[in-house]
């Protein structure tokens, strides 16, 4: 059912979120699950695996992980957050009250996954979804050596570095902009290109690209100076080359409450201090 529906006001009187289609999940730290024991006390709810909107109780690793099984099982549904971890960037304020009124005027965001597509030097191919960022890193104190292409072309034929990532709109104000990469507002259509404690090119400082570029990254000396990478939390070691690619076909939806929703939150965080 649409949370929008006219039958929404009458349903939520009554507590009612099951006729809604709404389920609740939450991760497993004590403050989430004593969360998600009020909700369950105050309204009657769907069954999370055949809801058609999700309710999240937890921090944004938790909210990356309900997507990532969303990607996985490739049933996307809307998921509107409430914080009950540390930063929760991805969620909405806590709260008991007009759950259901909050869901229905909430403003809905769209993401779209990076797709990465890593191969090891031993041969093993390895496919990933990541929301937030790709990144390659050493693996040990040697420095990382590593060809960058772009839409086939070598742009930086020796990156020598710790590292370097590529992050979406939605992920270019966590691990990116740690790495002093530009945040990126969430309606542009473009990719973070950053790399991580560069030592070669020195004034190389990253690239703003299109959304519909594909990146590979080649290993240089794989055996002598490993490399892993990262899509979110799925990680890869011992890479030879990676592809990075946006995944527009298996975009994702958020809802916020309209006052604090992640496009503005993204836009307010280039004036943070």
């Amino acid at each position: 059912m649409n949370p929008n529906d006219a039958s929404m006001p009458a349903a939520a009187e009554r507590g009612d979120l099951t006729s809604l289609g709404i389920g609740l999940v939450s991760s497993h730290t004590e403050v989430a699950k004593a969360a998600e024991a009020m909700l369950r006390e105050r309204y009657s709810w769907a069954d999370a695996t055949d809801a058609e909107t999700l309710v999240a109780l937890g921090g944004d690793g938790f909210m990356l992980q309900t997507l990532h099984e969303m990607l996985e099982s490739g049933r996307s549904r809307p998921v509107f957050g409430m914080n009950r971890g540390t930063v929760g960037f991805l969620m909405n304020d806590w709260r008991l009250d007009l759950l259901a009124e909050r869901i229905a005027g909430a403003k809905a965001i769209r993401v779209a996954p990076l797709e990465m597509t890593a191969r090891t030097v031993s041969g093993d191919v390895a496919s990933h979804a990541a929301i937030n960022e790709v990144s390659l890193l050493r693996e040990t104190r040697q420095t990382a050596k590593i060809e960058v292409s772009v839409n086939g072309r070598v742009v930086i034929p020796e990156l020598v570095c710790d590292g370097v990532l590529v992050a979406t709109p939605a992920g270019s104000t966590a691990y990116n902009l740690s790495a002093h990469g530009p945040i990126l507002p969430l309606a542009a259509k473009l990719l973070a290109l950053t790399p991580i404690s560069p030592f070669r090119p020195r004034r190389w400082s990253g690239a703003i690209l299109q959304d519909d570029t594909c990146i590979r990254f080649t290993v240089l000396e794989p055996e002598n100076r490993p490399v892993s990478a990262v899509a979110d939390q799925f990680e890869v070691r011992d890479v030879a080359q990676v592809d990075v690619s946006l995944g527009r076909k298996r975009s994702l939806t958020l809802l916020f409450d309209p006052e604090h929703a992640l496009d503005e939150r993204i836009a307010m965080e280039q004036f943070a201090t």
